[in-house]
């Protein structure tokens, strides 16, 4: 009888290498874990459309996996293509937004379906974000005016000492209203308040009748440490940041070392 019926797994620092590819013995661990019940999330703070080629590779369609993106913003049913989760940003703050990057001449990007939408496709960050994301990049005239209402998220991106200055100054101004944080030194989150990966995760956990004793969790990054906490077991890759480690019932190998795997082996397959 297997114990853990969820695995939850991070994507960038834990699922996938420095190549930000999944081995193919990762790959394979994981197939046998589904075929043997197990139903897997890829939870991650990347656009849906940007865990969508990982959810393919791992065929979470057949065995009914789930993808939780925006960090719990967005939870998607893979097979049925049911949404089962969704916080979106609150329309009235986006302005302020808009206007705090403009000001420090930082650029700001949100997504639409494949398309990073932003003002300013020539920065190197936005790329960085494209590319991470195998998005393609569609340059707006008028932000604003060219998002989908409502969205999941909002990012500013750039050098990270004057981006850290910008979080705390919105982060104070905004810390009734919505989540400010950085994934990235040169990655600032804008998302929905409340937006945490734990949270959605017990929605999820209610909608197919789970507890979280029967969930397993995997990540690296300090917006991986929730889930980790909640999980029945958390795990910590060995090059997670020092306080997800602290938090983590179990250190597995590091992501260059098919740490996930290694955990999935020992505490789901044997």
């Amino acid at each position: 009888m297997i114990k853990y019926k969820l695995l939850v797994l991070d994507l960038d620092g834990t699922l996938t290498n420095q190549k930000k590819e999944v081995t193919s013995y990762t790959l394979e661990t994981l197939k046998k874990a589904q075929e043997a019940g197990v139903r897997i999330v890829l939870a991650s703070g990347r656009p849906t459309y940007g865990v969508a080629p990982l959810a393919e590779l791992l065929e979470l369609n057949r065995y009914g996996g789930c993808i939780l993106s925006y960090n719990g913003g967005e939870i998607i049913d893979w097979k049925t293509g049911k949404m089962m989760y969704k916080n979106l940003l609150d329309p009235e703050v986006l302005p302020y937004l808009y206007n705090c990057a403009k000001e420090q001449n930082f650029a700001i990007l949100s997504y639409d379906g494949k398309f990073v939408l932003t003002e300013h496709p020539e920065n190197e960050y936005v790329q960085h974000e494209a590319r991470l994301n195998k998005m393609e990049i569609k340059k707006v005239n008028h932000f604003l005016e060219a998002l989908p209402h409502p969205v999941a998220k909002c990012l500013i991106v750039g050098d990270p000492q004057p981006l850290a200055a910008l979080e705390t100054r919105m982060a104070e101004h905004l810390k009734d209203k919505m989540g400010v944080f950085r994934s990235e030194p040169f990655f600032l989150e804008l998302v929905p308040k409340g937006i945490d990966k734990a949270l959605s995760l017990g929605v999820l956990l209610q909608e197919i009748g789970l507890l979280r004793e029967e969930m397993m969790a995997i990540g690296d990054g300090y917006n991986d440490l929730s889930m980790i906490k909640f999980a029945g077991l958390g795990v910590a890759m060995s090059n997670a940041q020092q306080v997800v480690k602290d938090n983590a019932d179990f250190i597995t190998l590091s992501n260059e070392e098919d740490g996930v795997a290694y955990a999935v082996n020992k505490f789901i397959l044997s």
